[in-house]
C-alpha cells in the first residue's frame, strides 16, 4: 500500500481575495483566511485516517507557516522549492490591469513570459524544476506507505501537480486550487494520479 502526498494551498489573504499575483510579497492571512487554515487541519486529519506522516514540507511564507501552524501540522523544513511563482513585473496585479496595461484581452499568467520586475519572474519551467526536487524528495516516502504534507501556495501546487502526472508546467493551468483546500497525489498501480482535488 502506497501512501498520498497531501497538498494544502494556505487560507485566504486580502491579495488571494482581490486576485492579485501574490509570489514574493510576504503578507498575512485575513481572519477568514486563519479560520479556512483551521479547518484543513480538521480535514485533513479525517482523510488521512491512521497513515503515518513521514515528513511536512512547507514554504517560508508567513502565509503558508500560518496556513500549517492553525491546521495542526508542525513543519519537517521550510523549504524555497515551495515559494510561489516568482512573478516578476506582475506581482500585486490582477490579470484585468496586466490586460489592460498590455492592451490583450486575452492574457494569462500561464501563455505569456514573465518579464522582470523587483524580483526576477520565473517561467513555468522554472517553476517545474523546483516542484521536481520536491517529489524526488516525496516519492520514496510515499512508495513506502507515508504520507507527506506540503503546505504552500496555488499556483506553485498546481505546477507540482502537472510535474507528478507528467505533464507540461503550463498544464497546472488546469488545476484550479482555492484557498485552505485539500488535495492529494498518490498512485493507482505504478500510474501517478489525482487521488482528490479541491476537498
Amino acid at each position: 500500500m502506497t501512501g498520498r502526498i497531501w497538498l494544502i494551498r494556505h487560507g485566504e489573504t486580502e491579495w488571494s481575495r482581490d486576485g492579485r499575483h501574490t509570489g514574493r510579497t510576504d503578507i498575512p492571512l485575513t481572519v477568514l483566511g486563519e479560520q479556512q487554515a483551521a479547518a484543513s487541519g480538521s480535514r485533513l486529519a479525517e482523510a488521512r485516517g491512521a497513515n503515518p506522516v513521514a515528513l511536512v514540507l512547507c514554504s517560508p511564507m508567513q502565509r503558508a507557516q500560518r496556513t500549517a501552524e492553525l491546521a495542526g501540522l508542525g513543519p519537517d523544513s521550510l523549504t524555497s522549492d515551495l515559494l510561489e511563482w516568482d512573478y516578476g513585473a506582475w506581482e500585486g496585479l490582477t490579470t484585468p490591469e496586466i490586460r489592460a496595461r498590455l492592451g490583450d484581452h486575452d492574457w494569462t499568467i500561464w501563455s505569456n513570459p514573465i518579464p522582470r520586475g523587483q524580483t526576477p519572474g520565473e517561467q513555468t519551467s522554472d517553476v517545474a524544476a523546483r516542484t521536481r526536487r520536491i517529489l524526488d524528495r516525496c516519492q520514496p516516502l510515499v512508495t513506502a506507505g507515508s504520507d507527506v504534507v506540503l503546505v504552500a501556495h496555488g499556483h506553485v501546487l498546481r505546477i507540482l501537480t502537472a510535474t507528478w502526472l507528467g505533464l507540461d508546467s503550463k498544464a497546472g493551468r488546469l488545476f484550479a486550487l482555492d484557498p485552505a483546500r485539500l488535495s492529494a497525489l498518490g498512485f493507482e498501480h505504478e500510474q501517478h494520479v489525482i487521488c482528490q482535488w479541491n476537498a
